[in-house]
């Protein structure tokens, strides 16, 4: 015990003072962590794409209990480099070809060391004004660049807001949606809501609904065919509403897709917007992954009937050079989501508030705290400007292109769906009289032997019973030279495989 004490009283009485912020202190170890990040994006191309550890390699390597005294920090960055990095897929490596991009760029890392310098906590306009009014001038700028209705813009009778990911997005409309209809029939009917989306809807979609209370039973994913290039059919759709509303059910909310994860389907907003018109549902447009496109005239008539949505939302961390997280949302009726989302506790009550004069968007999500992620996007919006955000896109488009055109000369190989975007779905098919389980367990085999070289990072799906191989160019750092020894390598992959057989 005397040993203990002992040891006790000196922790306590230790002459150096704590100073968990230190602004030279923070200057010199940021310095040395900036070295580490630039070093590891200028060596990204040296480490495996896809980590080549096995599940619970970290606990083998890393001490059970933190340590009571500090570490310095040259010996946590070789940790770092030693234990982390090979436990990691490298989402920005330039072969990273994989579900769908996660960008970045200069503008948006300073961005995000803004965010976190400043640690605003935005909830509501009080607490940091700027922080919530940058974020509307940013949503509406972005509004504008995809060529919104004013009625999404904060002049009109909507507004943008910055959620964390789709899921939210999805859940804080659904729960709008939600709380407008039973106002009018009844809690009662809570159990006769129905939603609608595609199979090829995101999965976040059935999550996001359960999450709402949503009876799963009551959960329509519409099947789509290759023939319609998976996309919604607004004659199916309205088929299987007229079937629940005879059973005596409550169409509540659709869910349409700009850019389906497996194969980047669109789905056709008008047609769609107008089937749900007519049983007064709510419309949102998932324009996740190809709404950054829609910034380009050439691809904004996918928004073609955008009008008649309720909500729209996209992310700019997949493809428009933004680290994560960062999705907006945009509301045609501003009014409609903060009525089912806000709360005034006494502690928060303030006067600009109280005066209905100013945006709290802690009403516009489901949490409270949130982050200066507006700052983020206006340093990418004001450093690289439209014009480069478009060619960013447009050279992504021709590198995928250039893919899918090698695929093309190789008559082994097929493109199973139209290209839209940037991803490229493919597989390989020699022998056209094979049955489909030979042909699908060939291109799982192809993706297996592809993905354990760890020079590329490729994923698949699985649509109209057939397994897909996905190439998706997007990674900030690609350039063509990755894409033409991606193609070399599936076609080392397909002479391996097909000579073993």
């Amino acid at each position: 015990m005397g040993s203990l004490d002992s040891n006790t009283h000196e922790d306590h009485t230790s002459t150096t003072p704590f100073k968990p912020l230190d602004p030279e202190e923070f200057r010199s170890q940021a310095h040395q962590v900036v070295d580490f990040i630039a070093d590891y994006y200028k060596n990204i191309e040296t480490y495996p794409v896809l980590s080549q550890v096995q599940p619970g390699y970290l606990h083998t390597r890393i001490p059970q209990t933190a340590p009571h005294h500090p570490e310095p920090l040259h010996a946590i960055l070789r940790d770092i480099e030693t234990h982390i990095v090979p436990g990691m897929t490298h989402w920005l490596s330039p072969s990273f070809f994989a579900y769908f991009p996660a960008t970045v760029s200069t503008a948006g890392f300073l961005g995000e060391m803004l965010c976190s310098c400043f640690n605003i906590v935005g909830f509501n306009w009080l607490a940091s004004p700027a922080a919530t009014e940058l974020e509307m001038i940013v949503m509406d700028w972005l509004a504008n660049m995809l060529k919104l209705p004013t009625t999404f813009l904060f002049s009109g009778s909507g507004g943008g807001v910055i959620q964390n990911t789709t899921t939210d997005a999805v859940l804080v409309t659904l729960i709008a949606a939600r709380d407008r209809i039973l106002e009018s029939i009844g809690a009662n009917y809570m159990s006769k809501l129905v939603v609608y989306g595609s199979d090829q809807t995101h999965s976040m979609f059935t999550k996001a609904c359960k999450v709402a209370g949503i009876d799963p039973r009551n959960i329509r994913l519409i099947p789509t065919t290759i023939d319609t290039g998976f996309s919604l059919s607004p004659f199916s759709l309205s088929k299987v509403i007229e079937a629940d509303v005879a059973a005596g059910l409550v169409p509540l909310y659709l869910c349409a897709t700009i850019g389906t994860t497996s194969t980047t389907a669109v789905d056709p907003i008008q047609p769609l917007a107008d089937v749900a018109a007519r049983y007064g549902m709510w419309v949102h447009v998932d324009a996740a992954y190809g709404g950054s496109a829609c910034i380009c005239p050439e691809f904004r008539h996918y928004f073609h009937g955008i009008e008649g949505v309720d909500s729209l939302s996209f992310s700019p961390h997949k493809w428009l050079l933004s680290y994560l997280d960062c999705c907006c949302l945009w509301v045609k009726n501003r009014d409609l989501l903060v009525k089912a989302l806000s709360n005034n506790p006494e502690y928060l009550r303030n006067q600009p508030s109280e005066s209905n004069s100013v945006v709290d968007f802690k009403d516009w999500q489901v949490g409270t705290g949130r982050k200066f992620k507006s700052i983020r996007l206006w340093l990418i919006l004001r450093s690289h400007g439209t014009a480069n955000l478009q060619a960013h896109i447009r050279s992504d488009i021709q590198m995928a292109k250039m893919f899918e055109g090698l695929v093309r000369s190789d008559p082994r190989f097929e493109i199973v769906v139209r290209r839209r975007f940037a991803l490229v779905c493919f597989r390989l098919n020699p022998d056209k009289c094979s049955g489909p389980e030979y042909t699908n367990l060939t291109n799982r085999k192809l993706l297996e032997w592809v993905n354990s070289t760890g020079r590329v990072y490729m994923t698949h799906t699985v649509v109209g019973g057939l397994y897909i191989l996905r190439f998706v160019v997007g990674a900030t750092l690609t350039e063509e030279r990755h894409v033409v020894a991606a193609w070399k390598l599936v076609k080392e992959g397909a002479d391996a495989l097909l000579k073993s057989k």
